[in-house]
């Protein structure tokens, strides 16, 4: 049995608030959250302290942080960097960006405090369910201080490597998935078109080299069933793909399908706007083609 710790968690969004629901259930856990209700109806329906404020938090063995992006990361740290206890474990599992995460790292060494990037995959279904892939930067020890926490709220559980390799690969992968719902999306509207039943598509697909994530699980409920449930924003997935796009140029690497994925998403960002699902996409290259997925 893990020894109770004195934990905090900071963002409470779709992924953040069943996370620190399952490490309410081993730990004393604070809560806080930018949107006060979501932290008082975390507090009140699965016993975590509320913060009253943020600096309630600083008092914690371990802190985790779960946000938009690296910039409210950075907000928060500056925040709380006067009255971080030494010796403070800081786990970040926002979706960041590796270049800030590691100077995030060199801000808190200077207090003492020990950090690992932690970003997360599985969608909310796996928050909910316990069963994300976590990704971790940091130091081998670091790495072993947090993996008992993060297997809380995780099935599988990797160290990728120093400070900020979490987030890289993290940025990496979903830049793979946007690019192959791209493909897989024309690819099905051109059978779409040739006269070719949607599902006898991804029939054949799934059943051959073009299989993956996206025709097995993601793009039948929405193509064939015509529901499109917002799993994770086309924002956030603009901005990983940008971070994506930005290491490869800081390494001078020629990645020409990466840029286009890149400029592609932005675009389709531009048309479908910020409460859009990632997966949604898939309309904007029905709308290139003057068509609809809908069954005519």
């Amino acid at each position: 049995m893990p020894l109770l710790m004195k934990l905090a968690f900071i963002g409470l969004g779709a992924m953040g608030f069943p996370m620190a629901r399952h490490l309410s259930k081993q730990h004393e856990l604070i809560v806080w959250n930018r949107t006060r209700e979501k932290a008082e109806r975390h507090s009140r329906e699965y016993g975590g302290r509320l913060a009253g404020d943020l600096a309630d938090t600083a008092q914690a063995e371990v802190i985790i942080t779960m946000l938009p992006t690296s910039r409210e990361v950075d907000e928060i740290v500056g925040r709380l960097l006067p009255s971080v206890r030494r010796g403070t474990l800081w786990i970040d599992a926002t979706s960041g960006d590796p270049n800030v995460s590691r100077e995030t790292a060199k801000r808190l060494a200077e207090k003492g405090v020990e950090f690992v990037d932690a970003p997360v995959t599985g969608a909310t279904v796996g928050a909910e369910n316990a069963t994300l892939t976590i990704m971790v930067g940091g130091s081998p020890e670091d790495f072993a201080r947090a993996e008992p926490i993060l297997r809380i709220v995780g099935k599988t559980i990797i160290h990728v490597g120093p400070v900020g390799a979490g987030h890289a690969i993290k940025v990496l992968t979903n830049s793979i998935m946007g690019a192959t719902v791209w493909i897989t999306s024309e690819c099905l509207l051109l059978a779409k078109q040739y006269g070719i039943d949607l599902k006898t598509a991804l029939a054949v697909t799934n059943a051959g080299s073009g299989r993956s994530n996206a025709s097995e699980n993601l793009l039948p409920m929405r193509l064939v069933e015509g529901k499109w449930p917002l799993i994770f924003k086309l924002v956030h997935h603009d901005k990983d793909i940008r971070i994506a796009a930005s290491i490869a140029h800081q390494q001078h690497a020629s990645t020409p399908m990466l840029a286009l994925t890149q400029n592609l998403f932005t675009a389709a960002l531009h048309q479908l706007g910020d409460q859009a699902d990632y997966i949604e996409v898939a309309k904007i290259i029905a709308n290139m083609n003057g068509t609809t997925w809908e069954a005519r």
